[in-house]
């Protein structure tokens, strides 16, 4: 129907990645993950059948995609330029959010799993990191950094703002995020250089 008011799946997904990036995935129900969509509950079971697993997989997936879609962009101009844009996207989220939110990606990360279960959203989780790490590695590669050496500072960036995210939101203030900026361009500088 013209006009309904339902949300999308899309803004049902994108919802629930603000709201796992603030309270985390074991915290938060699929109620509270509909409310916060502002979405009536019977859709978002329409939507995602399986419930809050498959809302919080596809979650993480949007987060993941989202900054490798910006990476992708702005990786074109160095990875200096990909690390600006990477660090930009979260001071924007942590800023707006007054502190409350940081990375839907890591908060899924550092939860406790089920035992012998590695759920879809952790895997998802993984998955994005790596399509993160893969994509600056090759940008460094591409911009004269060491073939063997890229992959490691790959890493150490994705590490490195994740980290700093945490740091900012318990201390609420942007200096863990200014300080890594500063020390990662120094070492992506020093790697082109060589």
């Amino acid at each position: 129907m013209a006009g309904s008011s339902v949300p999308s799946r899309d803004r049902i997904v994108a919802g629930a990645a603000d709201m796992i990036s603030r309270r985390g995935l074991n915290a938060t129900s699929i109620r509270e993950l509909a409310k916060h969509a502002k979405a009536p509950l019977g859709s978002t079971y329409h939507y995602f059948p399986e419930g809050k697993r498959q809302l919080a997989t596809e979650a993480v997936q949007y987060a993941g995609t989202a900054v490798a879609r910006l990476l992708r962009r702005e990786l074109d101009a160095g990875p200096v330029a990909g690390l600006r844009a990477f660090l930009a996207l979260w001071r924007g989220i942590v800023v707006e959010s007054d502190f409350r939110a940081g990375c839907p990606v890591l908060a899924v990360s550092v939860e406790e799993p089920p035992a012998d279960e590695i759920p879809p959203a952790l895997a998802a989780a993984a998955e994005a990191f790596e399509d993160w790490e893969r994509l600056l590695t090759e940008a460094l590669r591409e911009h004269g950094a060491d073939h063997d050496r890229a992959p490691g500072l790959a890493a150490l960036i994705v590490a490195s703002v994740e980290g700093a995210i945490a740091m900012s939101r318990a201390k609420r203030s942007m200096k863990p995020l200014d300080q890594v900026a500063q020390q990662l361009e120094a070492l992506i500088d020093d790697a082109l250089t060589r």
